[in-house]
């Protein structure tokens, strides 16, 4: 068995785990997430932990993926996700509308997009974005599509990044 797939997930108060045959799901105050059972993995609940089983030792390969997978789920449905964007660049700006972000990043149009079912997308500032979830996996896809729209550029730095990214910067050319 894979050592991360050895330790239990610790349930957290007021979160409800059900074990399907089809699916797992994890119910809790932050929303509900639903994962698929993996092959050759078996996960049992028992004294409000979730242990995770495989079939043969051997074939350690889900194990841990099973495990860390679920305690996501937990850790999504108690605390949630959240992926905080910096705009950097003059005349960079991001504002809500709605649900939907605009997004001012140097083109000649604003980009506009619209958050998907489950996320919740914040500015606290005209340059910083929030995107918080429930489900890691959402959170980081759409956090990664955003920056997508404008990818840091090495020569001036300008652009959508995470926060606490560190940009390798280019010498400009010599004449």
């Amino acid at each position: 068995m894979s050592r991360v797939a050895k330790h239990p997930v610790v349930i957290a108060k007021g979160v409800e785990v059900s074990i399907g045959d089809e699916a797992i799901t994890v119910k809790g105050p932050k929303g509900t997430l639903s994962t698929h059972h993996l092959p050759g993995v078996t996960v049992a609940q028992e004294d409000g932990k979730l242990a995770v089983q495989l079939a043969d030792p051997r074939e350690t390969a889900f194990g841990g993926t099973m495990r860390a997978l679920l305690a996501n789920m937990v850790k999504g449905v108690t605390d949630g996700y959240e992926k905080k964007l910096e705009l950097v660049g003059v005349g960079y700006r991001a504002s809500m509308q709605g649900k939907s972000l605009n997004l001012s990043l140097g083109f000649s149009h604003p980009v506009v997009f619209d958050a998907p079912e489950g996320i919740n997308i914040e500015t606290p500032s005209a340059t910083e974005v929030l995107v918080k979830g429930a489900d890691k996996q959402v959170v980081g896809q759409v956090a990664a599509k955003i920056r997508g729209f404008r990818p840091p550029e090495p020569y001036k730095g300008k652009g959508v990044r995470y926060a606490g990214e560190q940009i390798t910067m280019k010498e400009a050319k010599k004449a």
